[in-house]
């Protein structure tokens, strides 16, 4: 347990930020009326999100340990227990999504018109394991509350989703189920391999596999997660989920459920298996590439609009495997970075497209031509977004892809200059939709609508808030995980090494 350190005597704040949610769904069945149902989701993930940044002005940078720490046997004839803890890498993702949600529950506030109580419990449910995911170091406890998000999402594009809702929930809950599967499989192998038995995530983390076994889990771990976030080919369920899933649902599957698999890469993969993550680099590398061009060019094709941010989402998180997989610090503190950067951007534009689509009823760019003149607040809101998803200097996402290009760079030249036209591929699809939106063309449909209202421009703020305070002032958030990414990449090389000695060895 020396990789842990207790929060002895203190408030369990983990546990308070991973089950208010869910006490606040509990409650919220016994709440009458829509409107009470809405305040009240305003007031539990509010108050989650003023509570978790406890954990930012608590948190100790000068260490790699897992801070915050609870740990409660659970099933000790199996070693199954309650352990939470935080370190750099996941201090921001929890951050992230509690700041995500109640901006969700105000972006759903007149969007969502008929059950509003039980839209409003799926996204506390959904709070609830999406925190618990970030948070768990038991295999176990973590994959319960990975398979709890499932279900919530599953119903929140099921119920309140566009004409094409059924399709999408089930093509979304088969993929996700799948790579549940063999994530199941990889950590039953974890399991057994280990004497003795344990669950325990760093424990697992210290111990040496033989290089075919790495592989194999390796394998496993690489199929949950790829469809998760998603990576090229297994994206194709990405699309259908985000054009019929309501607005709060788009917000939540980019901005934190593909994170969910980025993560599993970086907790798992590179400590768990190092030798099996060196030899399959040059693949995932490529394969990064891949993503980065197939979304990028597939992007600029789309006539809706929440397809274009989609398939940029393909793009965008192909450099973020890009730099987890370069394996040096520029390349990693660049991919967390960027998983920062692409839920606080894509999140907010999926908001814009929502804004849209309230007033127009489509979602279609023919739609939308020309409204620069009779929406300035929100023309300006969408155009810094846009600027961000480019990666224009000056934004947060210049930031990170800047990082990654360099930690490519170092690693593999080709590779790194493969990835450069998807950089130029995000700026003409976001261009061309800017240039449609704000001055359209001569065919501009004739409508009439209004700017945002002042809760939309309080929904959007602080997604503009963290676009500019991460792209001119980024050292605090790197400060956040330098050490606990320095201490992955010792793990990493130690380990792949320990693994060559033992092959060499009779």
């Amino acid at each position: 347990m020396d990789f842990l350190i207790l929060n002895e005597g203190g408030i369990p704040l983990l546990s308070v930020l991973i089950f208010l949610p869910l006490v606040g769904a509990l409650i919220a069945l016994f709440l009458p009326g829509e409107s009470v149902s809405r305040m009240w989701a305003l007031a539990v993930t509010s108050i989650n999100a003023a509570l978790s940044f406890s954990l930012y002005t608590g948190f100790d940078s000068t260490t790699y340990k897992y801070q915050f720490g609870e740990h409660i046997s659970w099933i000790p004839a199996w070693d199954i227990n309650y352990t939470l803890g935080v370190d750099g890498i996941s201090l921001l993702l929890i951050l992230l999504t509690t700041m995500i949600m109640p901006l969700c529950v105000l972006a759903s506030w007149r969007y969502i018109e008929k059950r509003v109580k039980p839209f409003m419990i799926c996204l506390l449910v959904m709070e609830t394991s999406m925190i618990g995911v970030f948070a768990a170091l038991d295999f176990v406890l973590f994959y319960v509350l990975w398979e709890a998000m499932l279900v919530p999402m599953y119903l929140l594009i099921a119920i309140w989703g566009g004409p094409r809702k059924v399709y999408a929930s089930i093509k979304f809950f088969l993929y996700t189920l799948a790579g549940s599967v063999m994530l199941l499989v990889a950590i039953i192998a974890l399991y057994l391999a280990n004497a003795p038995h344990t669950f325990s995530i760093p424990m697992m983390m210290g111990q040496q596999y033989s290089s075919t076994f790495q592989l194999l889990v390796f394998g496993a771990f690489f199929l949950a997660f790829a469809i998760k976030v998603p990576m090229f080919p297994f994206h194709t369920w990405l699309p259908a989920a985000h054009v019929e899933a309501p607005t709060a649902g788009s917000v939540v599957l980019a901005s934190i459920l593909l994170k969910m698999g980025t993560y599993g890469f970086l907790r798992f993969c590179l400590p768990i298996t190092p030798e099996a993550t060196l030899t399959l680099m040059p693949y995932m590398l490529w394969l990064s590439v891949a993503g980065i061009l197939y979304g990028g060019f597939t992007a600029l094709a789309q006539s809706d609009m929440k397809k274009l941010i989609a398939y940029s989402s393909v793009g965008h998180m192909g450099f973020v495997t890009l730099g987890i997989f370069v394996l040096n610090t520029n390349g990693i503190e660049g991919s967390i970075l960027q998983m920062i950067n692409h839920g606080v951007t894509t999140g907010a534009l999926f908001l814009c497209v929502g804004m849209i689509y309230e007033r127009t009823h489509s979602r279609e760019l023919a739609s939308a031509t020309g409204i620069g003149k009779q929406m300035p607040v929100f023309v300006t809101f969408l155009a810094f977004f846009s600027l961000s998803s480019l990666a224009f200097p000056g934004t947060n996402s210049f930031v990170g892809e800047f990082l990654i290009l360099v930690g490519g760079f170092a690693e593999n030249k080709i590779v790194a200059g493969a990835a450069i036209p998807g950089a130029i591929l995000a700026a003409a699809y976001m261009l061309r939709m800017l240039q449609k939106v704000v001055w359209g063309g001569p065919n501009n449909p004739k409508i009439t609508i209004c700017d945002l209202n002042t809760r939309e421009i309080v929904t959007l703020t602080p997604f503009l808030i963290f676009v500019f305070w991460i792209g001119l002032s980024p050292a605090p958030f790197l400060d956040v995980m330098h050490t606990s990414v320095a201490h992955l990449l010792d793990q990493v090389h130690a380990g792949a090494a320990a693994s060559a000695v033992a092959n060499i060895l009779p």
